[in-house]
């Protein structure tokens, strides 16, 4: 059997009231699928999901306002990002896909369902529930700029390993692709209760949860799969960040479901 290489994403970008949205277009014939990524995080960190969906799946990873090569916009507010998520669908002209969402990008997802359900086919969950208090105000400590990328990696200590997509080099030096300051801003919009939001829809749904969580646990999955009609749950034996830590699995369990989905 042929294999079919995969062509480098595409980097383009949305002008959205003169702020800049970019995103990756990984490109091929495939049925769309938008994936959004968690805080801290950007576009190209489901660049492996890409790979293995092609080219039955065509994705399409924005950098989420005030991450990667994205302008911060005017605020960090559950508003602001379905918006920026729902106009990106609307210019490149894609038709109801599927969208995944990791984290805060999670609930971007399930809210964009909510409040635009005619745009979303079906949803895939990454370890994110409804009931949300999260604290990220440990990055408030890690440096804002370092003399080379082997400093800031030292400075950032056992932290680094889940910045690699994040360290840029900046004509002052090496920092990061996005401001601390502004995740703390963000995740305090994240937190809450959005069951309403969760249990607005009933298009298909995959909540993938990771058994070694510190975000997600077992008990709230089971609850957020039970209440949710058409959602099934998938769990993996990873921490929160389960495209990362296991991306072969991650890849097969979202394949599996996508081919349940009529077109």
């Amino acid at each position: 059997m042929e294999t079919i290489t995969p062509p480098e994403p595409a980097r383009a970008a949305l002008t959205l009231d003169g702020r800049r949205l970019s995103y990756l277009d990984f490109g091929g014939p495939g049925r769309p699928l938008l994936a959004l990524h968690g805080h801290f995080n950007e576009g190209r960190t489901f660049a492996p999901l890409a790979r293995a969906l092609f080219p039955h799946w065509r994705v399409v990873a924005p950098d989420q306002r005030g991450h990667g090569f994205s302008d911060r916009g005017p605020d960090f507010s559950r508003e602001g990002y379905v918006g920026d998520a729902a106009a990106l669908i609307s210019h490149l002209g894609l038709e109801r896909p599927v969208v995944l969402g990791h984290s805060m990008g999670g609930v971007n997802a399930y809210q964009l369902a909510a409040r635009h359900p005619g745009l979303v086919h079906a949803l895939v969950i990454e370890d994110i529930g409804t009931e949300i208090d999260d604290d990220l105000s440990f990055c408030l400590s890690w440096p804002h700029r370092a003399p080379t990328r082997t400093a800031l990696i030292e400075q950032l200590g056992d932290s680094a390993r889940y910045l690699g997509d994040a360290l840029r080099e900046y004509p002052d030096g090496w920092g990061l692709a996005f401001r601390p300051e502004d995740m703390v801003t963000s995740v305090g919009r994240v937190n809450g209760d959005h069951w309403a939001d969760w249990l607005a829809t009933d298009c298909p749904a995959l909540l993938i949860h990771g058994t070694r969580s510190d975000t997600l646990t077992e008990a709230h999955a089971k609850e957020l799969a039970s209440r949710r009609p058409h959602t099934s749950l998938a769990q993996l034996p990873t921490g929160h960040t389960v495209h990362e830590t296991d991306p072969e699995g991650f890849a097969a369990t979202v394949s599996a479901f996508l081919d349940t989905l009529k077109g």
